[in-house]
């Protein structure tokens, strides 16, 4: 099993009026090799855990993606160039945040050498499962 972290400062749209930032975690584990963990606010009295397919995260930086609890969309600047993405999370309340793009592609490279796309069930015993099952 191997794990991937990144510590990066996120901002939190309160209001267009009012940002915070925010020290925050990306991490990946081969051990769920579907999915990351976001940490909002990983140094707070009362961190955020947010949990979704890695996959969402890499399409998320490129186009908007997401339904319901989570959603992305890169944010272009004048040349066209995304710098930043928004992750929405929440469903009756909903938060916003906006990451810089860069720091996040290159940890999420770094997960794919790990276990590569579409692989990810590679190594599942479906017969075992299918017994477990029953």
């Amino acid at each position: 099993m191997k794990k991937c972290r990144l510590s990066l400062e996120v901002t939190h749209w309160v209001t267009s009026d009012l940002t915070l930032t925010l020290d925050s975690e990306i991490s990946y584990d081969t051990h769920d090799p579907l999915a990351v963990t976001v940490v909002l606010d990983a140094d707070g009295e009362r961190p955020v855990r947010w949990i979704f397919a890695r996959d969402l995260l890499a399409d998320g930086l490129s186009a908007r993606v997401g339904e319901g609890d989570v959603a992305l969309w890169p944010v272009c600047d004048l040349d066209g160039a995304a710098p930043t993405f928004c992750l929405r999370v929440g469903s009756a309340r909903t938060a916003l945040f906006e990451i810089p793009a860069e720091p996040v592609r290159t940890w999420l490279a770094g997960t794919y050498t790990m276990v590569a796309r579409g692989t990810e069930l590679d190594g599942v015993d479906w017969d075992e499962l299918v017994q477990l099952a029953e």
